[in-house]
């Protein structure tokens, strides 16, 4: 998979299949249609591309603040390039893009990555004021060379309710990761590099890894969760703490897990983290007691969790 940070950068040496959109979090709805795109772009000799943007469109649209963010753009290209897509395009979303007319970012598409089809959704627009609808994109695609697609993202869960990024950043901040597992068809990922902490997890013998996360990334609520830590090719359980540490008055969102059965120095590494299941709220304890207890409890419930699915070359 070939990741090009802008269009104006592209320059494809044979036809693609071009599907444009966020992909944020590349969930089970994105792998839907992905899988399609995928096959039928190499049944005919064609590349499978994904154009997508950042920032997100809803970011600088809107004004959003604060996390908003299911994968960062490094994550989302690998994940797609992992169904299958031969090119992502990270363009950036700024004013500039905003202005651009629809009638010309066509042309940087058929010119850039010699689009032979575009495939987009029923409401899909592009271009200043979103003019480059369906029925111009089609009517543009007979002066230029180019098919249209109309395809249907609408992908539902087991209970009947569509898939979307929306629906996801909700169920983490409910703290419901395990429906967010089922809605991404993976545990969903906060990555991050381990830096010095305040150490107060060894001094009471539970130390833990303090990440340094991308801020712009939707964490979990607040509390306590068991957790598959990813070190290089090894695996590790963890029960991680996400919050504020309300027993030692702290005020940042920390990333903290405790690694279980692991005793090593890895200041300055990456570390992936995988949520599979909550287990309480934040707490604050009265002594350092029962913060030590409630922790073997919670080390105790979660080994039960994450022995169900840990893989067997783990620690």
């Amino acid at each position: 998979m070939q990741h090009i940070q802008s269009l104006e950068n592209a320059q494809l040496d044979r036809p693609s299949i071009v599907t444009v959109g966020v992909f944020d979090g590349v969930h089970r709805g994105h792998q839907h249609l992905i899988r399609r795109l995928v096959t039928e772009a190499h049944a005919s000799n064609r590349l499978a591309v994904v154009l997508t943007f950042f920032p997100h469109p809803d970011v600088v649209l809107r004004g959003i603040q604060g996390p908003y963010y299911l994968t960062t753009p490094d994550e989302r290209a690998m994940l797609l390039g992992e169904f299958g897509v031969d090119v992502v395009i990270t363009h950036p979303f700024n004013d500039q893009t905003r202005q651009i007319r629809a009638a010309d970012f066509v042309d940087l598409l058929t010119q850039r990555l010699k689009m032979a089809s575009l495939w987009a959704t029923a409401d899909f627009a592009m271009g200043y004021k979103r003019e480059g609808n369906m029925a111009y994109l089609t009517q543009q695609g007979q002066q230029k060379g180019f098919t249209v697609e109309t395809i249907d993202l609408l992908f539902t869960d087991g209970n009947g309710e569509r898939i979307s990024s929306e629906h996801i950043r909700v169920a983490l901040i409910d703290g419901d990761v395990r429906k967010v597992a089922s809605d991404l068809g993976r545990y969903y990922r906060v990555s991050g590099i381990v830096v010095d902490g305040e150490k107060r997890g060894r001094q009471i013998g539970f130390p833990t890894a303090n990440m340094a996360y991308w801020e712009q990334q939707v964490l979990p609520k607040n509390g306590i969760y068991a957790c598959l830590a990813h070190l290089g090719a090894e695996t590790f359980m963890a029960m991680t703490n996400v919050g504020v540490r309300p027993t030692f008055d702290g005020n940042n969102i920390t990333v903290e897990p405790y690694l279980l059965d692991f005793d090593r120095d890895i200041y300055g590494q990456r570390l992936d983290l995988d949520f599979v299941a909550w287990l309480r709220g934040e707490a604050k304890f009265t002594s350092i007691e029962e913060l030590i207890a409630q922790i073997q409890r919670d080390v105790e419930e979660g080994r039960v969790i994450l022995d169900k699915i840990i893989s067997p070359h783990a620690h």
